[in-house]
């Protein structure tokens, strides 16, 4: 994806990478940097499969310990709205994904054209939303589990009463489907998916404060007030540009900007 390759390039040493559809593409461009460029570069990992894409591509592992400033963090999300609020945790790192995050100088966000959204979870409780179509290329595609929520796992009962009583009915807890049982991150902790109505989502600031206040709860997969900027690669191959001040962008095909 030519916005993930673009936002790879640049004068940084310290690099934080995400998770995520994008990463691959992300790494790539970076490897294809050559070894002068990167023999001084760290890269900080999310999660697993960003760590084995470091080390597969025979990069310099680092960890936040180590280095709790980065320069730049780049990562995907799960759905984006109309101010780069952003919806992440579908791949339940979204604990280490904000760390990483919150000690980047500058947080971008990659993604696929169909995370572009004017208001996180829209249409959650929407029936007549379109999903994918078996041989068709004309997708859409919508965030429909809600926030995800990571938190210890003997509290998790009380926690979802809580979260019901905040407005998201449908809470649940987020089940493996290879194995009996839910989902447990790499924190050794469970993940609640917490649908609320738009009329909340449309203050996704407020709703992550709510949410994390409750005891019990590790982390929220809310992303407020954070990203500088969000790339989205459109079907085209084209890519529209949007930044934190409002303006945004568009790059065709053949541009090298």
């Amino acid at each position: 994806m030519a916005c993930a390759q673009r936002k790879a390039d640049g004068d940084v040493q310290v690099i934080g990478i995400g998770s995520g559809s994008t990463v691959p593409f992300v790494v790539e461009r970076i490897v294809a940097q050559g070894p002068e460029v990167n023999k001084d570069r760290v890269f900080i990992p999310t999660g697993f499969q960003s760590k084995e894409l470091i080390v597969e591509a025979h990069l310099r592992l680092g960890d936040v310990d180590q280095y709790p400033t980065i320069d730049v963090t780049i990562d995907g999300a799960d759905e984006v709205d109309k101010d780069l609020n952003c919806i992440k945790g579908g791949g339940a790192c979204h604990l280490r994904e904000k760390v990483l995050a919150e000690a980047a100088d500058t947080w971008i966000i990659v993604a696929d054209y169909r995370k572009n959204s004017d208001v996180l979870g829209k249409n959650v409780w929407s029936s007549s939303t379109a999903m994918c179509r078996n041989g068709s290329d004309d997708v859409t595609l919508q965030w429909k589990q809600g926030v995800p929520v990571e938190v210890a796992p003997f509290a998790y009962v009380k926690v979802l009463q809580n979260l019901r009583t905040l407005g998201s009915e449908k809470a649940s807890l987020r089940m493996a489907k290879m194995k009996a049982g839910p989902i447990v991150s790499d924190n050794g902790n469970f993940v609640i998916d917490a649908p609320f109505p738009e009329e909340q989502m449309k203050d996704p600031f407020t709703l992550l404060g709510r949410i994390k206040m409750l005891t019990g709860v590790v982390e929220v997969g809310l992303f407020c007030h954070m990203a500088k900027a969000v790339y989205f690669g459109n079907q085209d191959g084209s890519v529209t540009a949007k930044w934190h001040d409002g303006h945004a962008e568009h790059y065709d095909n053949s541009s090298e900007d």
